[in-house]
């Protein structure tokens, strides 16, 4: 087993993990590597959207911005502190004009300003964009900062464990923990690694093996059990993302695949933005894919024009959001029922207009925003040719021709706005030394601005290098590997040997196993949520994560049960334990969320028997209940209790929190340079969620 020590580790290499790694070199601390299955297999480097934005505060005309009113955008719809959309807001510039000092081709006119446009929960034009891979261009110009800096990338690593001490006593109430380092599977050697670190900043990116169809790439899982297991405070987990999104085979298809992307089976991406302005055909079949063609949407609508202006609506209010039903929302609502429901397929038609399109009878909105893009064409391919040449293109570069074959969609995952607990400095709340940085780091609410998730995720980078580079100083130096930690690695491993031989031993399938978890949480966590439902999905996720980890976590073997190499099944195995626990603690909190009364929110509507229903065409329990708003101005926290280690109870615990306000620092400019100068701004303290959540 090979041994390594590092002062801090970034765990992922997604635009979040290579500017943290990037900034922690900048910041003076040269005892630093990057863990990561592949440069090229992270979520930011393999997705992204018609228009992929970044958000950032107003940098052109006249319109007047300010930090706190970009935070406050970011609190619109709550369930977020002010503190953490502060800092995102304040920070944004910075962060924004690295990544053009970088190399990032973010466009600006002959003056040097950066123009904006509107994006979702956006009421400003503060979004901007380098086209529709906007997130690759990102890593791209980052990985070729991370090689000039020659900071160590370690690649085929996949972590399975994170190490660390107790700080206090185990009593099932939230610990306090210290980050130790973690345990990877070193796919080209097929042995494990153990890497001591002071710090980790895990950028491990969403949950995106937890759905069954989501938008994330394949080849992206996440990795948000690890840190859950250790007993990481968690935060808004309840609060995800969905949107229509299409998913191709690529079976057969000729690519022309650009570096830095991995070939996967089929190609995802959302179909926002100009996508849905052009406002394309909408039509279902049968099963096979084939038969019974009909234009579905003209049978839950009566008004045409109404349809037809929704389905241009959805390109800036892409996700799924209750509030919008009715609404545009309802355009995701009858894919989902004639999907989930009826069994049928979902497919957009961009080679001729749908069934009584005329442009003379869409809203003036519609028609105006049509006529300024010079996009008044007679189909909708020729339309979308007209205003964004590049969403044609994307398609063609993985062998998918829109002139000539439809898109296959679905209502898909597409982002967690909760996730780890994390201070202004993006500290773990609960976990010294553990940075969650990236869509891993729960800073979002309820709801978000479009493309605040990839400012958030370069912000963070820039907050947790600082601090740890300020906490170091001129000590940033690898720590000891003694007996007491190398004893701890091997007992780790021998245990995580011990739980593949078992699984393989009864020849538990990972790919079942996988299968079994992800339809759970799209029946139980997607769209539309009922206590029923998620009460029955806590029990069956209770069970197979039993049934998955066995005895091996109660018990330290002395012996290895499975030798080297490893198999790609033991070490998928592996990562399906860290995938199974992470659903089960998502679905309880969900479960406890649904059962406060929270109501319907966000991208997500609760049924209520005594809901009023939301249309005769859909089923008669499709009643929402209403939003209690009360809890806007609440947080909502999640944790494995310490009670789970050394058995099987896996107990996890919730409460709730007042959200914090935005702060009213002393802004006079004297004192603020005092603080500065003599470093009173780090002399912050992690905030204590408390021992009982109380």
């Amino acid at each position: 087993m090979k041994l390594y020590s590092f002062h801090t580790l970034v765990l992922g290499s997604g635009a979040a993990g290579l500017a943290a790694a990037v900034r922690l070199r900048a910041e003076g601390v040269e005892s630093v590597a990057l863990l990561t299955e592949g440069l090229d297999q992270g979520t930011s480097i393999n997705a992204g959207s018609d228009k992929q934005t970044y958000y950032k505060p107003s940098l052109c005309g006249a319109t007047p911005d300010s930090p706190r009113s970009v935070a406050e955008s970011y609190l619109l719809a709550g369930g977020a502190d002010g503190d953490l959309a502060l800092v995102e807001a304040a920070t944004a510039t910075r962060a924004f004009f690295h990544l053009v000092d970088v190399g990032v081709p973010f466009p600006r006119d002959a003056f040097g300003q950066y123009a904006g446009y509107r994006t979702d929960h956006d009421p400003a034009r503060r979004a901007t964009s380098c086209g529709p891979y906007t997130s690759r261009e990102m890593c791209r110009a980052l990985i070729r900062e991370v090689k000039r800096r020659e900071i160590p990338v370690y690649e085929n690593r996949v972590a399975v464990r994170l190490l660390v001490v107790s700080l206090d006593a185990a009593d099932g109430t939230l610990s306090q923990k210290k980050i130790l380092g973690v345990v990877c599977v070193d796919r080209t050697t097929r042995d494990f690694e153990v890497y001591r670190a002071e710090n980790v900043v895990f950028a491990v990116g969403g949950p995106g093996g937890l759905y069954k169809r989501s938008v994330y790439p394949e080849v992206h899982t996440g990795a948000i059990g690890l840190a859950l297991e250790i007993g990481a405070l968690a935060k808004g987990l309840a609060e995800s993302q969905f949107g229509l999104a299409s998913f191709t085979s690529l079976a057969g298809r000729s690519t022309s695949l650009k570096s830095g992307v991995v070939r996967p089976k089929e190609f995802r991406w959302n179909v926002s933005g100009s996508f849905m302005q052009v406002v394309p055909r909408f039509i279902s079949t049968a099963a096979d894919g084939k038969s019974d063609v009909r234009e579905f949407l003209t049978e839950y609508f009566t008004s045409l024009s109404d349809l037809y202006g929704l389905i241009f609506l959805k390109g800036y209010q892409w996700p799924f959001d209750a509030r919008k039903v009715p609404g545009s929302s309802m355009i995701d609502l009858c894919v989902f029922h004639e999907t989930i429901v009826r069994g049928r397929r979902v497919f957009l038609d961009y080679r001729a207009n749908p069934a009584g399109y005329a442009f003379d009878a869409l809203p003036d909105e519609a028609k105006e925003y049509l006529a300024n893009s010079d996009a008044e064409a007679p189909t909708p391919y020729e339309r979308l040719l007209r205003m964004n040449p590049a969403a044609i293109e994307l398609y063609r570069d993985w062998g998918v021709d829109l002139l000539n074959e439809p898109l296959e969609i679905a209502v898909c995952a597409q982002h967690n706005n909760g996730g780890l607990a994390v201070d202004v400095d993006w500290r773990s709340l609960n976990v010294a030394g553990l940075y969650p940085i990236g869509e891993v780091a729960g800073t979002h609410g309820v709801a978000r601005p479009g493309g605040s998730a990839l400012n958030a995720g370069q912000v963070g980078a820039f907050r947790a290098a600082e601090r740890i580079a300020h906490d170091a100083g001129l000590n940033a130096l690898a720590p000891e590997i003694d007996e007491t930690f190398t004893t701890m690695a091997k007992a780790e491993v021998a245990r995580l040997r011990q739980i593949v031989a078992r699984a393989l031993d009864q020849k538990c399938d990972w790919r079942t196993e996988r299968d079994a978890f992800q339809e759970r949480m799209s029946v139980s966590c997607g769209i539309l949520r009922d206590l029923a439902t998620l009460e029955r999905a806590k029990d069956d996720a209770s069970a197979q994560l039993a049934r998955l980890v066995g005895d091996g976590r109660a018990t330290v073997p002395t012996s290895s049960n499975v030798e080297t190499p490893m198999s790609d099944d033991a070490i998928e195995t592996l990562r399906n334990l860290q995938l199974c626990l992470a659903h089960k603690v998502y679905i309880d909190a969900i479960y406890e969320s649904v059962a406060a009364g929270v109501g319907s929110r966000g991208s997500q509507i609760t049924l209520d028997p005594t809901g009023t229903p939301i249309s005769s065409v859909f089923p008669s329990n499709w009643r929402p209940q209403s939003e209690d708003q009360t809890f806007r101005k609440r947080v909502f926290y999640t944790f494995l209790s310490s009670s789970s280690n050394g058995n099987n109870s896996f107990a996890t615990r919730c409460f709730w929190r007042d959200a914090k306000p935005i702060p009213e620092p002393d802004e006079w400019f004297e004192n603020v340079w005092r603080d500065y100068r003599e470093g009173k701004i780090y002399n912050r303290s992690r905030f204590d969620a408390g021992a009982s959540g109380d």
